[in-house]
């Protein structure tokens, strides 16, 4: 379980104090599909990357599994990133000059993980997001719709308890993007999936739960049945 407790964030911007995220507080359960949405500049970026452990609130904290985040060691905080944690970003990150395979496993790679492991759980990923018969085509050969799946395989093939996404469907067609919504609800029966977006009628449709990010800073959450 996740949970954010009285989160505070400030930025300054020519000498004045913004309150990106004003007390902030949600459960976030072990698994489930979780949306967070908000006009531009409400801070749902910015709550996505205290989640992610990418900033540090100014106040309040996030408990991950009974600990706070803010208590992790410098070890803990890269495995959390590295191992809990898995990132689906708007646009993909994944790196051009590689094949479908080689983005997917990188992450294994680097970690050392053995040849029959890398290739076990590739298998397993690739049936998953249906990306099978692809997987040494090139980037630049890829539609939208199959680099966003890169993207989700490359964040699943490491076993993530929590995958974050920031507005994943963002720069997809309608069609697409209902068949990545599809995958992440499919994906988020073993785990928990945070996405911000501005698709409010996809959450009505997704979600288990979504949390409304105001332009003070301000959030409340509903269940979402």
């Amino acid at each position: 379980m996740v949970i954010l407790d009285k989160i505070n964030k400030y930025y300054s911007s020519g000498g004045e104090k913004i309150h990106v995220i004003d007390n902030v507080s949600a459960i976030l359960p072990d698994t489930g599909l979780v949306f967070i949405l908000g006009p531009s500049g409400s801070g749902k970026s910015t709550l996505l990357n205290l989640l992610g452990g990418l900033d540090n609130p100014d106040s309040g904290d996030i408990w991950i599994e009974n600990r706070k985040l803010s208590s992790f060691t410098k070890a803990e905080k890269t495995a959390y990133l590295n191992s809990y944690l898995g990132f689906v970003f708007q646009e993909y990150n994944i790196l051009k000059d590689l094949s479908l395979r080689e983005n997917i496993i990188l992450a294994l790679e680097i970690q050392k993980h053995s040849r029959k492991e890398i290739n076990k759980r590739f298998k397993e990923i690739i049936n998953a997001v249906e990306l099978n018969g692809l997987e040494k085509r090139k980037v630049s050969q890829l539609s939208g719709g199959q680099k966003q799946r890169i993207a989700i395989a490359r964040a699943l093939i490491k076993q993530p308890k929590m995958i974050i996404a920031d507005e994943p469907t963002g720069n997809l067609d309608s069609e697409t993007s209902k068949n990545i919504f599809n995958l992440f609800k499919e994906l988020s029966k073993e785990r928990l999936i945070v996405i911000v977006s501005h698709d409010v009628e996809s959450a009505e449709i997704y979600a288990d739960q979504i949390i409304h990010m105001g332009m003070g800073g301000e959030a409340h959450e509903e269940e979402n049945n």
